[in-house]
């Protein structure tokens, strides 16, 4: 059977259904309800949002949440990151499960000039490649902005494109001091 697992969705044979959850690490109240979430978010009240969006996969109805979120104290050497992907009731993928030592978990590219802002958060989970991307080009006839998570299959480099279908709430600010940067 050919299984692809991605994002928290798997596909088999085309079907798509919800991937084997992910433990939530040892302390977080997400999956359990008692952390209250900021609205359109899968971060919690008490949590930074560094980017979070409604998403979807072309050709899909499903509508999920994806969002980076940090600890209040976040610096290079303090506090964590954290992907989600999901709904608030069900949480499908957490990454990294541990909040130790997150910072080192992710890669972070930003490239700006006039008229152009291209920003990625990169990471890896069981050979698939994770890019969160907030990239605006001002130099088209129309201006484009796209936002979303592009998730690469190992081996054939297969891309999958989840666009942010709702207005992001990011705020990169702290990532230069947080995250190294991937050349």
């Amino acid at each position: 059977m050919f299984l692809i697992a991605f994002l928290g969705i798997a596909l088999t044979f085309g079907a798509v259904r919800p991937a084997k959850p992910t433990a939530t690490a040892p302390g977080s109240n997400l999956r359990l309800g008692a952390a209250p979430l900021q609205p359109n978010s899968l971060c919690a009240t008490s949590e930074r949002i560094i980017f979070s969006c409604l998403s979807r996969r072309a050709g899909s109805k499903l509508t999920k949440i994806v969002s980076l979120c940090g600890s209040p104290d976040l610096t290079r050497e303090r506090g964590y990151l954290q992907y989600r992907y999901g709904v608030p009731a069900k949480i499908e993928l957490e990454y990294p499960n541990s909040r130790a030592g997150t910072q080192q978990m992710f890669k972070y590219t930003h490239y700006m000039r006039y008229r152009v802002d291209l920003t990625e958060i990169n990471f890896e989970l069981d050979g698939y490649q994770y890019q969160i991307f907030d990239d605006y080009n001002g130099e088209e006839k129309r201006d484009i902005s796209t936002q979303g998570v592009l998730v690469t299959e190992p081996g054939q480099g297969k891309e999958f494109t989840f666009l942010c279908r709702s207005k992001v709430k990011a705020d990169f600010s702290l990532l230069d001091e947080v995250l190294d940067r991937e050349r």
